[in-house]
């Protein structure tokens, strides 16, 4: 997972402005009781901080991936 897809998922679940407050504010155990933010810093995996994040806060299986976005079309130049 790449830090933009990581930024989406918790912006599409939590709004910008409350996805902010976690990230810098709540913290998780499962990460050795940092916040989401600290983990970035300390390179912990995207993946795995989205996955405490959701395990924390009760995030139904079927929304851990997010909106289906549509298929952009390939420009080859």
């Amino acid at each position: 997972m790449k830090h933009s897809e990581y930024r989406r998922l918790m912006n599409e679940e939590f709004g910008s402005a409350y996805a902010a407050v976690l990230g810098n504010s709540h913290v998780l155990q499962a990460l050795g009781n940092r916040t989401p933010d600290e983990a970035i810093v300390d390179g912990i995996k995207f993946r795995e901080i989205w996955l405490a994040v959701c395990d924390d806060l009760q995030i139904p299986e079927e929304r851990r991936l997010g909106r289906d976005l549509p298929i952009r079309e390939r420009r080859d130049v």
